[in-house]
């Protein structure tokens, strides 16, 4: 565990030495859910401290008043939980802060790093205007750069702006984008604190990764021109800018940026749905990110082997066929006990499974005895649990429509001899395999022909496990009134 190190100024030098391990962080606006993308860029974070024997820190940037809700949080944690990313230490809330980022500002003006600026919102739209004249991108002109604040009205309500550099350029040395250079006349002297004293994103950002020891800044590259500003405020303040590494971000299947349209969903949904935590990360690991030609490895394998350096710079794209095939392997793979466990907890949330639900406690040995079959044929734990419904179904079952069509008059004619049949043989696998082979060769029929019109009888589906481990689970006296209840 770690906690929050405050560090009061003075400021210490540029030569002030970093942390000797890794220090990343997560850092979540909780403005709504965790989305796949914000779930990517917590994944590489935790890669990267665990492959480098470092922290993970987490941060809620809640600083955004209005749109800041408890339930958001609530969801970042859960998100994070369920995906297995442990954070280190207690969850820093970036708007409790806000008195240390107003402490840094009012420092920076007293060293000549930042200024008050007293601009009225009529002379700022003014600003504007004229550089939209003259054809100019709209930046702030330092009015009030090299002014006095004497000069201002009394009570005039002021802001605080950096003083940026005005020639030459800010570079960022990034582990993923490379080097990156940004000329400085496009970098204006921006508000670091609001005239209520409020700071701004791109102050408290600073003073948060600062005072919390960060090494290294992964995020989405749609922050990398925050990166060359943040940098001017680690200069002004004279700290050690952090390592940088903007990761691509996700697309979607088309190759436009992955949003609701194409089915982009917040964490929590993926949990409803029925994947594993374990293939999510798998995925998400590959989404920007490679080790030669491997597509299916442990979380751990994946930290032993993580590296910024082989993360792309070209977007990913999200491909939900993919996923699904990756949860599929990662159900199979896991134990039959585990996967019930699994599926227990998401049952609740599972459209269509009450029944399933409901009956679980007496239905456990059979599901648990099915199970082996039932996640062969399963992408997903919602998959697997509509499968399995017919375990729970109330007699007589309700077919679907391939099923109904199985069970003609000839069909359920012949559901009336099987069950007579069966009625006297032992309720084994093989023993009723063999019983139903004689039966179908008495009827002079191919076993498809019994078979079929069985699983729609037990199952009321053309689909289920196979037919004989469906007889085994259900029982005798189960199976039996089942086939007896289509019979002609």
């Amino acid at each position: 565990m770690t906690s929050l190190v405050v560090i009061e100024g003075p400021f210490p030098s540029p030569t002030h030495p970093m942390p000797n391990s890794v220090v990343t962080r997560f850092a979540p606006s909780p403005t709504g859910f965790l989305h796949i993308g914000g779930a990517r860029t917590a994944l590489f974070n935790w890669l990267y401290a665990r492959h480098t024997g470092g922290k993970m820190l987490l941060r809620i940037e809640d600083t955004d008043r209005e749109r800041s809700t408890e339930e958001a949080i609530a969801a970042i944690f859960d998100g994070l939980t369920w995906l297995g990313l442990t954070w280190d230490g207690e969850a820093v809330h970036q708007f409790a802060r806000a008195g240390r980022h107003r402490e840094v500002a009012e420092e920076l003006v007293r060293r000549g790093k930042a200024y008050r600026a007293f601009e009225t919102p009529e002379e700022l739209a003014a600003m504007r205007e004229k550089a939209k004249a003259e054809g100019r991108f709209a930046r702030y002109d330092g009015t009030w750069r090299d002014r006095d604040p004497s000069e201002a009205p009394p009570g005039a309500p002021s802001v605080v702006r950096i003083k940026a550099p005005q020639e030459g350029e800010t570079v960022i040395q990034d582990h993923v984008q490379g080097r990156v250079a940004f000329p400085n006349k496009d970098l204006d002297d921006f508000i670091i604190l609001r005239s209520d004293g409020t700071p701004t994103y791109m102050h408290a950002v600073v003073v948060d990764d600062h005072d919390m020891g960060i090494t290294h800044v992964i995020r989405g590259d749609d922050h990398l021109t925050n990166a060359a500003r943040q940098t001017i405020v680690y200069e002004a303040a004279g700290w050690p800018v952090p390592d940088w590494a903007h990761l691509p971000l996700i697309h979607g299947p088309d190759g436009a940026k992955l949003s609701k349209r194409h089915g982009a969903l917040g964490v929590e949904a993926y949990r409803g749905l029925g994947y594993l935590p374990e293939a999510l990360r798998n995925y998400l690991a590959r989404l920007g990110w490679a080790h030669g030609d491997d597509e299916i490895f442990s979380t751990e394998q994946a930290a032993e082997w993580f590296e910024l350096s082989a993360v792309n710079k070209a977007a990913a794209r999200f491909d939900f066929e993919r996923l699904r095939n990756l949860n599929g392997h990662y159900i199979r793979e896991t134990g039959d006990a585990d996967l019930l466990q699994r599926l227990e907890a998401v049952l609740p949330e599972v459209e269509d499974c009450a029944a399933l639900a409901g009956k679980l406690d007496a239905i456990r040995p059979q599901l648990l005895a099915l199970m082996p079959a039932l996640k062969e044929r399963a992408k997903t734990l919602v998959e697997l649990a509509h499968s399995a419904a017919f375990l729970a179904a109330e007699r007589p079952l309700a077919l679907d429509e391939k099923a109904s069509a199985l069970l003609d008059a000839e069909a359920r004619r012949r559901m009336g001899r099987l069950a007579e049949a069966l009625t006297a043989v032992g309720w084994e696998h093989d023993v009723l395999e063999s019983a139903a082979r004689d039966f179908a060769e008495k009827e002079g029929v191919k076993l498809g022909k019994v078979a079929q019109p069985l699983r729609a009888a037990l199952t009321g589906s053309a689909a289920s496990p196979p037919i004989f481990d469906v007889l085994v689970a259900l029982g005798r006296e189960e199976s039996l009134a089942r086939i007896k209840d289509q019979a002609a």
